[in-house]
């Protein structure tokens, strides 16, 4: 293994460049201090998290809204197509979460980077609530939205948006997996995360589905075999239900971090092999974890 140092330019301490084992290529390993502070900042609930709220409000299943309260008229939901309609069923396509109402119609949400539907709320998050549904049965649904950038819009018209493959349902295989792959030269990390092919995949799971399978996430797509192509498969599938079964990943506790339905945290960070986790050892070959940027978002392996 060769080893060198070279100055970093944003910091007194020196970077390590050196051949990686793992890899096999070249790797910079960076002063945690700084990679610290770049790992920081809020995350965008993937398919996990939003399913655990999806499963949060089932409960809510069969009851009447009697009213709508809105505080952000940039939502501007139309109260009279909701008021006195009974929810037939909650669901999820992709990272939204559609409120299914009888008789046609539904209300559809996307949570962004801080948004989340809740049937409890703190009095400290009563200022970030941006709509309330008031229940026959005396809940209510509140949408805690910190930085507003969570959307709500009523259709009529059926889910609006062009969205791939669950990658959870029955019809995603690992030979439906080999053919999104197949001919595209894109890196891929950025394919997985693409939601007109895989909904509901993001950051989080797709660097922990290429590291556990010890795929380069900057690896033409195309490059990758039906050997390997079946391997990511399992690897994607059992990590999004593992961190179902966790409730989600939870990164921070602040009113812009996720929580569930009733306002739980969840416990998939605790799972994580490399996401968030820059300049930590790898827990397969012990060298520093690298955190690169793809498609403007962070990448970690």
């Amino acid at each position: 293994m060769w080893t060198f140092r070279a100055r970093c330019r944003r910091e007194t301490s020196s970077m390590v460049i050196k051949w990686s084992r793992c890899r096999h290529t070249y790797t910079v390993s960076a002063p945690i201090a700084w990679k610290s502070r770049m790992q920081r900042g809020g995350r965008m609930p993937e398919l996990p998290e939003v399913e655990t709220i999806v499963r949060g409000l089932n409960s809510v299943t069969g009851a009447r809204i009697e009213r709508v309260d809105v505080f952000d008229q940039r939502l501007n939901p139309p109260k009279s197509k909701i008021s006195g309609r009974t929810i037939e069923r909650v669901e999820r396509r992709g990272k939204y979460i559609v409120i299914n109402l009888a008789e046609g119609g539904s209300l559809i949400v996307h949570l962004r980077m801080s948004g989340r539907l809740a049937l409890k709320r703190p009095t400290a998050e009563e200022k970030h609530t941006r709509f309330i549904l008031h229940l026959d049965d005396g809940r209510k649904i509140y949408f805690i939205n910190p930085r507003r950038l969570g959307t709500v819009e009523y259709t009529v018209d059926g889910f609006p948006y062009e969205l791939g493959i669950e990658p959870l349902s029955r019809e995603f295989t690992a030979e439906r997996l080999r053919d999104l792959v197949a001919g595209s030269r894109a890196p891929i990390k950025p394919l997985l995360m693409d939601q007109k092919k895989i909904a509901g995949l993001g950051n989080i799971y797709s660097s922990e589905a290429l590291w556990r399978v010890k795929i380069d996430p900057r690896r033409i797509a195309k490059t990758i075999s039906d050997d390997e192509a079946r391997k990511l498969h399992r690897a994607i599938q059992s990590i999004l239900r593992q961190a179902i079964e966790s409730a989600g990943t939870t990164f921070g506790y602040t009113v812009s971090d996720y929580r569930d339905a009733y306002g739980d945290y969840g416990k998939f960070q605790e799972m994580l092999a490399v996401y968030g986790r820059a300049g930590e050892e790898c827990p397969r070959c012990g060298e520093g974890i690298m955190r690169i940027k793809q498609a403007g978002r962070s990448t970690y392996f």
